[in-house]
């Protein structure tokens, strides 16, 4: 009797936990990312920055950057520029890598939509490896923008505490 009971309870319980896996993973691949703009998450930029040395005062390097769709459509779209950094920023990286998501009010998205003039600051520490992050305003007058902060990862010696700007060109 008592293991028939136990039996009854474990596949109760097994039944239970099947029912809300199903749920959980339903409620996931329904689920859309929002920022606090209640915007669309339609993809994510990722950029390649230049290796370079920050000189004191400042440094300039060439980012080549990447959109790509988070729908699974393969939408990719290319944009070329250049970051620039005022401020203290010390040191050496051999390259770096720079990602963002990108958010709309709806799920739309138009060549060449990303490029404009994005400001504000950075912090990076880096020894042998290291990261950054980014906080980042701007872009289009249009509805499409990029997440307000990004996280940098790079190789290299370096630590930087500077104003930013970067500015991107659809190519």
């Amino acid at each position: 009797m008592k293991k028939t009971v136990a039996l009854a309870l474990a596949a109760a319980s097994l039944t239970f936990a099947a029912a809300s896996a199903v749920s959980a993973a339903d409620m996931v691949t329904n689920y859309e990312d929002q920022d606090a703009s209640n915007g669309v998450k339609i993809g994510y930029l990722t950029c390649d920055i230049a290796g370079g040395v920050g000189y004191v005062l400042g440094s300039a390097k060439s980012v080549d950057c990447t959109y790509t769709s988070a729908n699974g459509s393969g939408r990719i779209d290319h944009y070329s520029g250049a970051i620039r950094k005022f401020g203290v920023d010390l040191g050496f990286t051999t390259r770096s890598r720079l990602v963002w998501a990108v958010f709309a009010p709806t799920a739309g998205y138009h060549h060449g939509a990303l490029a404009g003039l994005y400001q504000g600051a950075t912090a990076e520490a880096t020894v042998g490896a290291g990261v950054g992050a980014n906080v980042l305003f701007g872009g289009t007058t249009g509805a499409i923008h990029l997440q307000t902060i990004s996280v940098t990862g790079q190789l290299g010696l370096n630590i930087a505490a500077t104003g930013t700007s970067m500015t991107l060109a659809s190519s």
